[in-house]
């Protein structure tokens, strides 16, 4: 393990990301690859844990533009994401990936109610451990789900695994191709550039915690082994120390 970088982190993952072509709901090929990467990964011999949105099922947005109370429709993207975070351990399962499930929410005929000491155990004794249910509460992204629950592991780094987009740009590349591709950066310039990569409380999480983002483009194969052995892949999002001193 001496040559790798980070030995336990948080990977993000959009309910988007598990869509494909279709736009919505679970494309087995792309989950399937996208466990394939995760295994990978985990063959290093690292620490895995992973928090899944529910996007591609449910959004809270959504439901409020329906007219829906902000708190209930929040409360149904939470359950969303607990149906792709089963999903996702299944099939990490099949492929021989020790998985566990902790929910927010409890819900204990299918899962574990989220308690920090048995996760880290979990991490400890070799399993992946799948976050559902955001942090609980409404009102709360699962960007900040993330970080919460990546300072709450002690994560050497999170994962923000984007579609199709190879880190943080100054533009919006999919409008402007001549943006450019900004390869480290500060907590702070982030902010006050006010690129839009996670919210700003989630930002304040790691930057309080000192636990580096990299944002990198998850269709790119070999990415999460990469970056964990310490290669320049994506964007590295950290203190002024960890953005300088990135590997080349």
């Amino acid at each position: 393990m001496s040559e790798v970088r980070y030995k336990r982190i948080l990977l993000k993952l959009s309910g988007e990301a598990l869509t494909g072509a279709q736009g919505f709901g679970i494309d087995p090929e792309i989950i399937s690859g996208i466990a394939d990467e995760i295994s990978n990964a985990y063959s290093l011999g690292i620490q895995i844990a992973i928090v899944v949105g529910g996007g591609n099922i449910f959004r809270g947005v959504q439901g409020s533009s329906w007219g829906m109370d902000k708190a209930a429709a929040d409360y149904v993207g939470m359950l969303a994401t607990i149906m792709n975070c089963l999903i996702l351990q299944e099939v990490l399962t099949r492929k021989g990936v020790p998985t566990r499930v902790q929910t927010a929410i409890a819900m204990p005929a299918v899962a574990e109610p989220f308690i920090r000491l048995r996760a880290i155990r979990h991490l400890e004794k070799g399993r992946v451990v799948i976050f559902g249910g955001g942090t609980g509460n409404p009102h709360v992204t699962t960007d900040t789900a993330a970080a919460l629950r990546a300072a709450e592991m002690k994560a050497d780094a999170i994962l923000m695994a984007k579609n199709h987009v190879d880190g943080v740009y100054e533009d919006d590349p999919k409008k402007n191709p001549n943006a450019k591709h900004i390869d480290s950066i500060t907590f702070e310039e982030m902010l006050s550039r006010q690129l839009k990569v996670m919210d700003p409380a989630a930002v304040s999480i790691c930057q309080q915690n000192s636990i580096p983002l990299v944002v990198f483009d998850f269709a790119r194969s070999g990415s999460i082994e990469k970056i964990v052995m310490g290669e320049k892949i994506g964007t590295l999002i950290g203190t002024a120390q960890q953005a300088t001193g990135v590997s080349k």
